[in-house]
C-alpha cells in the first residue's frame, strides 16, 4: 500500500541513494547567463558540470509530495554566479520549499503576474518558501558546492520552456565581494 517511504541522503556524493540523477553542464544553460560573450568564452574551454539533481517521486496522487537533492557547484560566468536553469511549475499555483544543507547561495524569485523579483538567502540551515506563480532559480554565491533539498507537490510539474523563452528579468552578480541583483540589461553586467 505505502511502497518505499524512506530514502538515504548521501551528502558526500550529492545523491539520494537509488534515485535517478540529472546532470546539467554549462552547454545546457545556453541563454541563461546575461553575458553571452563570457558564456561563449567559457564554453570554448570545455563543458564543466554546473549542477545535479537526484529526485524521488514517491507518489502521483493528490496530496503526494516529490523531493530532490540538488548540488550546485561554485563558479561564475563573467561576474554572474553559476545557477540552475530555473523554472515555473506547470500547475502554477503549486508552491515549493527549499532547505539548505551545505554551502552558500540564494534563490532568485520572480512573480509571474507582476514581474517583481527578489533574492532570498539559501545555505546551511536556511529555508526558502517559493510561492505559487513564482519562477525560481537557485544560485551558488559561495566557494563550495551548494547542497539543498526541494520539496514540492507531486502534480506541480516543471515548466522550463517559459524561462527558456524569456529568462528572468534580473541576474545575480558579484559586486564588491557580495551577491547583488541587477537588471539583465547588458549595461549592468560587467564585461
Amino acid at each position: 500500500m505505502w511502497g518505499e517511504l524512506g530514502a538515504r541522503l548521501d551528502l558526500e556524493r550529492g545523491v539520494i541513494a537509488g534515485a535517478p540523477v540529472v546532470r546539467r553542464g554549462l552547454s545546457d544553460l545556453r541563454g541563461c547567463f546575461a553575458d553571452a560573450a563570457a558564456y561563449d568564452a567559457a564554453l570554448a574551454l570545455g563543458d564543466p558540470p554546473l549542477y545535479t539533481v537526484s529526485s524521488v517521486e514517491a507518489g502521483g496522487g493528490g496530496g503526494d509530495l516529490h523531493y530532490g537533492l540538488g548540488v550546485l557547484y561554485p563558479g561564475r560566468i563573467g561576474d554572474e554566479y553559476f545557477m540552475t536553469k530555473g523554472h515555473l511549475h506547470s500547475r502554477r499555483e503549486a508552491a515549493e520549499v527549499y532547505i539548505g544543507l551545505r554551502g552558500e547561495g540564494c534563490m532568485l524569485l520572480e512573480d509571474e503576474m507582476t514581474g517583481e523579483c527578489r533574492i532570498e538567502p539559501l545555505g546551511a540551515g536556511r529555508v526558502v518558501y517559493v510561492p505559487g506563480h513564482a519562477a525560481h532559480r537557485t544560485i551558488n554565491t559561495g566557494d563550495v558546492a551548494l547542497v539543498y533539498i526541494g520539496v514540492y507537490p507531486a502534480d506541480a510539474g516543471h515548466d522550463y520552456g517559459a524561462i527558456a523563452e524569456r529568462n528572468f528579468r534580473m541576474a545575480v552578480v558579484e559586486r564588491e565581494g557580495r551577491a547583488v541583483m541587477v537588471a539583465r540589461d547588458e549595461r549592468n553586467i560587467q564585461q
